[in-house]
């Protein structure tokens, strides 16, 4: 597959109910995409893991699922690297999060994106073992694969 200049990358974990709407929503994208567009890409990685994957690409536009203190299940969050590095670590001191993974990348001379978008999926339960979101989280899947597809004018 050829690279494009924009990768579409849904993170989370798929057999974690509603962790899985990242790559639910990628792969929505994906059947309605024309692949010299976007990349589309699936993955349960974070921190420094992601460099790998973002590295060549001017544009990523990510898909994760978040929990906030005042969230509504299936609210869709629009975040950008700024919002996200308050914090240096994700889950433990030894891990990072993603602004500080991109730093890290810029750093040791990797071609990082330019332009990053965050589409962030409030959760109901990421912690139950099931292939299916609960259903306000579904019923965001398609309302934000059409806002990604619209701002790509596509």
């Amino acid at each position: 597959m050829a690279k494009a200049k924009t990768l579409i990358l849904g993170l989370g974990n798929p057999i974690l109910s509603d962790d899985g709407v990242g790559p639910a929503v990628a792969h929505t994208v994906e059947k309605r995409i024309d692949p010299r567009i976007a990349n589309v890409v699936e993955a349960s990685l974070g921190g420094l893991d992601l460099l790998d994957l973002l590295t060549g690409y001017k544009r990523v536009i990510i898909i994760d699922a978040i929990k906030t203190k005042d969230g509504k299940p299936g609210q869709i969050h629009r975040l950008n690297i700024g919002t996200l590095s308050s914090t240096r670590h994700a889950s433990s001191p030894h891990d990072i999060n993603l602004a500080t993974a991109l730093e890290m990348g810029k750093k040791l001379g990797m071609k990082m994106p330019s332009e990053i978008d965050i589409y962030a999926i409030e959760a109901e339960d990421t912690e139950s073992f099931s292939e299916t979101c609960t259903p306000a989280v579904a019923a965001a899947i398609p309302r934000c694969a059409g806002m990604i597809l619209k701002e790509l004018s596509y």
